[in-house]
């Protein structure tokens, strides 16, 4: 089964929503800014993507720039701030079994399909 962590307002998320949906796959549709994942969940997120917290940070985000510009913060406080201010996880994220993949470029999901 396939996890997308989506933002329906954001277009690369809607075209990676729409290759998997052309490829016939049974997916799972994660509204992160409805629902925001736990830490735990994001720990899992970051071990699949195979990169550290803080490569997963929106840097663009207004809550970046007023709460965490210039700052170096652990693995655990990026996952913190991710927790409290969900914007700032960057989007797409597909998840399949024990792989991920971000949408940007979309194309990227073609990996896991």
């Amino acid at each position: 089964m396939i996890t997308i962590y989506h933002n329906p307002r954001c277009t690369k998320s809607r075209q990676t929503l729409s290759l998997i949906e052309n490829k016939g796959r049974d997916f799972v549709v994660k509204e992160y800014l409805k629902n925001p994942p736990s830490k735990d969940e994001l720990k899992e997120v970051v071990k699949k993507l195979g990169i550290k917290p803080a490569e997963l940070i929106r840097k663009g985000e207004a809550e970046f720039k007023e709460y965490f510009k210039g700052k170096d913060l652990s693995d655990d406080e990026w996952l913190d701030a991710m927790v409290k201010f969900p914007k700032l996880i960057e989007r797409p994220i597909v998840i399949e079994g024990d792989k991920a993949v971000l949408g940007r470029p979309p194309e990227n999901v073609l990996e896991l399909l």
